[in-house]
This record gives C-alpha cells, structure tokens and sequence, in this order.
C-alpha cells in the first residue's frame, strides 16, 4: 500500500471518528470443563498471561482509533499462535488423526475504511481448513475482498487458495499434549512411539512459539471443544466479531461446527430502535437511535446450531428491547435447559458486555478505554 493510500485511510478514519464514542474489547479463549480443584496457579496463570496478550494487541489498535475489525482479528490471532487454546496452532485432532479448523468475521456494519463493502456484506465464514496459520486473518481477507468472492460461507482448500497468505503444512499444528488428548479419547495408549499408526501426523512440523508447551503439559480443559473469540467497538460505533475453533476433540472428519454458522456460533447486527409516539416531536436526527450487538459464543457448538444461539440473542435485545446482559443470560439458559455446555461474551455499541456461561469455567477477558486488562477462568470471577 503507498504512503499516499494509507494517509487517505486514517485521514477518512479521522474523520468519522466520535470523540464521546467508547472503545472496548471482550475475548474469550474457551469453554466447558475447566475446573479450580484440577488445576495449579501455574496453569492457571498461563492462560491468564494468553488472554491478557490478546487483548493488549486488540486494544493497542482501538486506543489508537483503529477499526473494531482488525482489533478482534488481532486479539483472535494471538490465540490462534499460542497451543494452549484450542485454534490454530493449539487445534484438536478429529477421530481421524488431523485438525479441521474454522473461523469467521462480522461487522454491524461496513469498516470505515473500506466504504465500498456493501452494507448487506455483514460475514464471511471459512470451515474446513487444513493448511492456515491464522483463520481468522483468511477471513478477513476474504471479507474484504467481494471481488474475489460473493459467497458468505466457504470450505477447505478452495477458500485457502484464494487468500494471499503463506500455507503451513499440516504437521504444523501437531502439538504433543493435543496428540495424547486425541489418543486418550479414543481409548489409545498416549505414547504411540511403538506402534505402526500410519495416521499419525509427521512429528516436529510447527514451529515453537512463545509459551508453547512442554511436553508433559496438562490442559485445563481436557478434551476441549471450545472456541476462541473476541468481540470489539471501535470509535466510531462498529461491532465486529473474530471467532476461531479447531472444533470438538475427535469430531468426526467433515464436522462443520458454530463457530462459521452466522448466526449459531456468531452474530453482528445493527438496527434502529422503535420509535415511541412522542418522537414524532423530537428533531428527525434524535428520533431512532441506532442500537448493534456483536456475540461470539463458545462450547458444545451443535447446541448453539440447533437454537441459533447468537442471532437469538440480538433478536432479543431488537424485538424485545431487553439489554445486552438480560438477552445474554436468556440464551446460555436456553442451551443449559437442553444440557447445551457453553457461554457467549457480547458487547453492545453503548460498551454494555454481558460475558454468561452454564458451565464450570470460560476463558474471558475484558479491557476498556483506561486500558485495564480484567480476565477470569472460572463460573464464580467477575471481570467488572
């Protein structure tokens, strides 16, 4: 990009730039059986330091008045590169021996700096793929690009053909504490060296990375099937929403899971609140107020499928006025009542976030315009 090009950019981000409008990022890193008693203030203490570097690198781009989409791409992509949360590099195995990762992006609306997306361009979601570092930077390629494709939805190597990003091989994302957890739920001895297992990935294929872990490593989590996820407001009033999962500990080859169903897993949505009769006196500029949500959830995904989770949630705020928290609440119960195990984090465009969840533990974190890095791991911590 010239040096021309990109004053243009932040000169039209400057522009359209709110000084009263708040900046916040929310992440999560995962969901389920994550409990206190299991665990060392070790343990406990790595995955605080991988949420606090997500959000330090999502926020460095909100507090500098950068776009909400590339702060939570930023903030996932951190979680993407570090094995201990279940996405890129720290994937699950599938039953079959090899990740299948997924991810998406949604906006409540267009970035700032691209006005040429088209308002109704709202997600793009990618499944299937085996050879991408960074989902979630795929789909934000591709979201910025509806030259190179009109399609909401894409899969395997078709979609990691069309970015311009370097391909990983698959051994990439072998790591040895996902390598026994995959063996020990299907009922295998961990420590395969002995044996003729022809679907064993080549060993030693991805690079070490900061905070990559040792050998004899014990996840908090133990047969993971969570999802990373952040969701940010930027300074001019977007939502945008970056998810990224390697799916369910030994899910079936071909398992498309929530987290790239727009609308299950993830949801960004802006709309104008109703106006009330006494309006109709007010300036035409005072008589709807613009309300968005953006929701990323986390858990067992085929509940989130089957009840639409995430778009459930922001109908709720739109059609039933309820707030942010309220409408958040109501849909982890839903998915509790029908033995669904999860949690969503969502953030309206006022800076309201509502981080629920049914189940022991959610890797969360939060941090607002002071720049305070708030996390938790289990059901009974606070972030505010």
């Amino acid at each position: 990009m010239s040096s021309e090009s990109v004053d243009e950019k932040w000169s039209l981000l400057s522009k359209q730039r709110h000084p009263k409008q708040k900046h916040v990022l929310v992440v999560h890193g995962g969901a389920g059986t994550i409990l206190r008693e299991r665990s060392s203030p070790e343990q406990q203490a790595r995955y605080h330091a991988g949420l606090r570097a997500a959000l330090q690198a999502g926020n460095a781009i909100l507090s500098s008045g950068g776009e909400a989409m590339d702060a939570a791409v930023a903030a996932v992509s951190v979680m993407e590169d570090n094995p201990i949360f279940n996405s890129g590099k720290g994937a699950v195995f599938n039953s079959a021996s090899f990740n299948e990762l997924e991810a998406s992006l949604a906006l409540s609306r267009p970035p700032a700096s691209h006005p040429d997306i088209p308002p109704s361009r709202r997600a793009l979601a990618l499944t299937l793929l085996t050879r991408t570092r960074n989902p979630s930077q795929l789909a934000r390629a591709l979201y910025l690009s509806p030259t190179s494709t009109r399609h909401a939805f894409l899969s395997g190597r078709p979609a990691e053909d069309l970015g311009s990003f370097p391909l990983v091989p698959p051994s990439y994302f072998y790591t040895s504490a996902r390598w026994r957890e995959h063996r020990r739920g299907l009922g295998l001895p961990e420590d395969d060296d002995d044996d003729d297992d022809d679907d064993a990935p080549e060993k030693g294929g991805g690079e070490k990375l900061n905070g990559d872990e040792d050998e004899d490593e014990v996840f908090l989590d133990m047969m993971p099937m969570g999802t990373v996820g952040a969701v940010a407001l930027d300074v001019r009033g977007c939502v945008a929403v970056s998810t990224s999962t390697g799916g369910r500990t030994n899910k079936l080859p071909g398992r498309v899971g929530d987290t790239p169903q727009n609308g299950a897993g993830f949801w960004a949505e802006e709309w104008h609140a109703p106006r009330s009769r006494w309006q109709r006196w007010l300036p035409r500029s005072w008589r709807r107020k613009v309300r968005a949500v953006g929701v990323s959830g986390t858990g067992n995904g085929d509940f989130f499928i089957r009840q639409n989770t995430a778009a459930t949630l922001a109908h709720r705020m739109q059609y039933l006025n309820e707030p942010v928290h309220k409408a958040a609440q109501s849909v982890v119960e839903a998915l509790r009542r029908e033995e669904g195990v999860g949690g969503v984090i969502a953030l309206d465009n006022q800076g309201n976030v509502a981080t629920p969840l049914n189940c022991p533990g959610m890797y969360r974190g939060l941090v607002r315009e002071d720049g305070e890095l708030k996390t938790a791991i289990f059901d009974d911590e606070e972030l505010e």
